[in-house]
């Protein structure tokens, strides 16, 4: 199961490409626009700033998006149920104008993930916990986060995987702070790559198994007393 906080493509395009790469998940990606979703109702009215996934995970939750934070909507923020934030490039200060407001006028505020950076072939750029840092600011509130390492996404792969007992899964990513802690949220076992945005790990860090990239996590994986 891949389960990811790249809260702006859609599912199918995810799981395009993973198969671009030789890996077949097709049923198998949980993302943190699912989990944004999962707290959503049927039948509230939402305002978005977020990608293709995010319009996604809201329209298949039931809810309604009544606007985008890149244009204007004709329903009064004060008719707004919940905002939900994830990453978008085209954010800007009309969009953090409109998200806020909405906020302010009594909406929740649900973020995908609080991932601070997104990494890309040309380096690190501001993920959506850079947008939601602004929103939060703004509105004045703590935000619901839905994304890894916390609640909603641990609940949803219990439900996608139909296991409740992960104790004998393995949770391989590159960051501590997201899949460690998700590691130990859901009380599986963490194995650390060196090949994504963190390159270093430290003894606090929790994990199992320190590998220089997947294939050879996953070579310490087959070999481990299980």
């Amino acid at each position: 199961m891949a389960v990811t906080n790249n809260s702006y493509s859609t599912v199918r395009e995810q799981e395009e490409a993973l198969a671009s790469i030789g890996i077949s998940a097709v049923g198998d990606v949980v993302t943190s626009s699912q989990a944004a979703g999962s707290l959503l109702k049927a039948g509230e009215n939402v305002l978005m700033g977020g990608g293709p996934g995010v319009r996604e995970a809201i329209e298949s939750s039931g809810a309604i998006v009544v606007g985008e934070s890149d244009s204007e909507t004709s329903v009064s923020t004060h008719d707004i149920d919940t905002v939900v934030v994830g990453y978008h490039s085209t954010f800007d200060y009309k969009g953090l104008t409109r998200l806020s407001a909405a906020v302010r006028n009594g909406a929740r505020l649900i973020a995908t993930n609080d991932d601070a950076t997104y990494p890309t072939p040309k380096g690190l750029i501001p993920g959506g916990g850079s947008i939601l840092a602004a929103v939060a600011t703004a509105s004045g509130v703590t935000p619901t986060i839905a994304g890894k390492p916390h609640e909603a996404m641990a609940n949803l792969v219990r439900t996608v995987s139909g296991v409740e007992d992960l104790s004998s899964a393995w949770m391989i990513g590159d960051r501590s702070s997201t899949d460690g802690l998700f590691a130990r949220r859901v009380g599986c076992r963490f194995a650390h790559v060196m090949s994504g945005v963190v390159r270093e790990s430290r003894p606090e860090d929790g994990a199992s198994i320190v590998a220089d990239d997947l294939a050879r996590a996953v070579e310490h994986i087959l070999r481990s007393p299980q």
